[in-house]
């Protein structure tokens, strides 16, 4: 400011009157003794998901009372049927809990089977009481989901699986595309993440190059019988879980193989209750 106002004497002509330069001159000064602007105040560090990792060992139970005995240190349980304290007693032993909910399919005797229009109700994916969504109607199911799956946040999952993902490789009643389904599966993603959870793609292995990035973990039912486990290697690839259960087959059938793939497998009963099998450590 002072070398600004000593060149007035200098006789060069000036563009500004001198009344405008003493103003500018004071709203400088004004400026500098200004107070700095506060810092903003810092959000922490982000909350990582839980993500599991290659050869994680866990214990899948959907029907029975559920037994936190199993030396696993992942469970994945009925989302509706287990209550906030059950899953705050498998983190007390240091488990981790998924939830399984179904987001492909509607189920009639889920206490919220009534919201579910009827338009959107297809045929039967073989199960008793059970039938095929219309999922390119994501007008209607995206809030039904995220209402299920912040059910699942609230009694303090860790993450959600989310079955009947393949509706368009089977007859729904509906004309569903892979474009369909791979939009269907990765707002179910979208939706999880949004409530801090983790999300395993169900079965669907035709996508999984497509949906390898949007998912933290991979479920697969019997793919050692179908001769279809190379392909959930992109999982494995990318440092994520692999969850797999076979219902037929001999451990000695498939065992190998999921120790040189990075599965985490399983022989388990179609009901899914407590029994399970795991696979002997190599050499055993």
């Amino acid at each position: 400011m002072r070398d600004r106002v000593a060149a007035r004497g200098t006789g060069r002509p000036s563009a500004l009157p001198v009344t405008v330069l003493i103003l500018l001159a004071l709203l400088a000064l004004l400026a500098g003794c200004a107070p700095a602007p506060e810092a903003a105040p810092s959000a922490g560090p982000a909350v990582r998901r839980w993500q599991p990792e290659p050869g994680t060992d866990w214990q899948w139970q959907l029907s029975g009372r559920l037994d936190g005995s199993v030396d696993a240190p992942v469970y994945d349980i009925d989302g509706f049927e287990h209550d906030a304290a059950q899953v705050a007693g498998l983190h007390r032993k240091g488990r981790k809990v998924i939830c399984y909910l179904s987001t492909g399919a509607w189920e009639k005797f889920r206490p919220d089977a009534a919201r579910f229009p009827t338009a959107v109700l297809g045929r039967s994916n073989g199960w008793a009481g059970e039938r095929w969504l219309d999922i390119r109607r994501t007008e209607v199911l995206e809030p039904l989901m995220e209402t299920r799956i912040a059910m699942c946040a609230k009694k303090g999952f860790d993450a959600v699986e989310p079955d009947n993902m393949d509706g368009y490789r089977n007859r729904t009643g509906f004309p569903l595309t892979a474009a369909h389904q791979l939009r269907y599966n990765r707002l179910i993603a979208d939706v999880a993440h949004r409530h801090g959870l983790a999300v395993g793609l169900k079965n669907d292995l035709p996508q999984i190059p497509q949906l390898v990035g949007d998912f933290d973990f991979a479920v697969n039912e019997q793919c050692a019988q179908y001769e279809e486990c190379e392909d959930l290697s992109p999982f494995v690839k990318a440092g994520k879980a692999v969850f797999h259960v076979e219902y037929e087959l001999p451990v000695a059938r498939f065992c190998a193989q999921s120790r040189r793939l990075g599965l985490s497998s399983l022989l388990k009963r179609y009901e899914l209750g407590v029994w399970r099998r795991t696979c002997p450590a190599a050499g055993a």
